[in-house]
């Protein structure tokens, strides 16, 4: 182990047991169980998921209709459910803590495929941990990293992102911020945001390679490829998909030789969303360029000269 690195104890539960280790057939360890749920075929769920959900003391979910429905469908009665997500996750936080203390078995579940990305959840994990309270993961389906395998893009490095700020500066400056990013991008996103998304994208990071999955495991499944101007010409003109979206986005390419022709371009496409300066900033990382050097040019495309 490397000096200074941090030792990390597992915790167990109040019995003793680790929530892995309970006997095949018995009750599972008391403890907060991460279960991960199908994203459309229900065929995707676990074994060791379906035995969890039957035996939990309590489910903590996003929407309770929808998880209702859903061990309806699994043949899973009589588990109770509470409500846990963005808007009451504070307040509903301390009782779950609370019953893990006494020695309960909770499953947190999301809407659909794994619990945390994109949820509360973390909150509740980070509180379980600084007080000693067994936590595990029931790994799953999960539409990120579907997605990712499906888009043909590379998956060796990638950044999930999540939603997007709805607000126009915000996404801006972390569309941005991510344009340097040597990774593929994975994003949620709203079939009805999605055209004018995809031409944002096109004009802050620059010519990639881009996926557009939907409807991930279900009768409809469709993953459309190309390059973000492409995707977004297709779906201006053909109109919101259907169902739930997932956005992968190709890593910067290693940057070729640009001609002065080819960065004028590329700037007065970004200067008609941003400032000089943001404008510099995300060309000068699609380019390779010195970002001095792109700056300059962007000042003087933006006031009208041709120098």
């Amino acid at each position: 182990m490397r000096d200074g690195a941090k030792v990390v104890s597992r915790s167990r539960s109040s019995t003793g047991e680790q929530p892995n280790e309970s006997p095949i057939g018995s009750k599972p360890a008391p403890g907060l169980y991460l279960v991960s749920t199908p994203i459309g075929n229900l065929d995707d769920i676990s074994l060791r998921a379906l035995k969890l959900l039957r035996a939990a003391d309590l489910i903590a979910c996003e929407d309770t209709r929808v998880t209702g429905k859903l061990l309806s469908l699994l043949g899973i009665a009589g588990s109770p459910l509470t409500p846990y997500h963005e808007h009451n996750a504070d307040r509903a936080r301390p009782a779950l803590l609370a019953r893990l203390r006494q020695g309960a078995v909770v499953a947190l579940v999301s809407d659909a495929g794994t619990p945390l990305l994109s949820d509360p959840g973390y909150r509740l994990v980070a509180a379980c941990l600084a007080e000693g309270l067994a936590v595990t993961s029931l790994p799953g389906a999960s539409a990120a990293l579907t997605a990712l395998q499906l888009s043909g893009l590379p998956c060796d490095r990638f950044l999930f992102a999540g939603f997007l700020p709805a607000k126009t500066g915000a996404r801006r400056n972390t569309l941005t911020e991510l344009a340097a990013v040597p990774a593929s991008l994975v994003f949620y996103e709203s079939p009805r945001r999605l055209a004018a998304t995809l031409a944002e994208m096109d004009a802050l990071l620059g010519a990639r390679e881009a996926a557009v999955a939907r409807e991930l495991t279900k009768l409809y499944e469709e993953v459309r490829r190309g390059s973000l101007a492409e995707l977004a010409a297709h779906y201006a003109g053909s109109g919101p998909p259907k169902g739930e979206v997932v956005l992968v986005v190709g890593p910067p390419g290693e940057a070729p030789p640009t001609s002065p022709e080819e960065v004028d371009t590329q700037l007065r496409r970004a200067l008609a969303e941003l400032s000089p300066r943001d404008a510099a900033a995300t060309v000068a990382a699609a380019t390779g360029l010195p970002r001095r050097q792109v700056y300059a040019r962007a000042v003087a495309l933006a006031k009208g000269g041709k120098a």
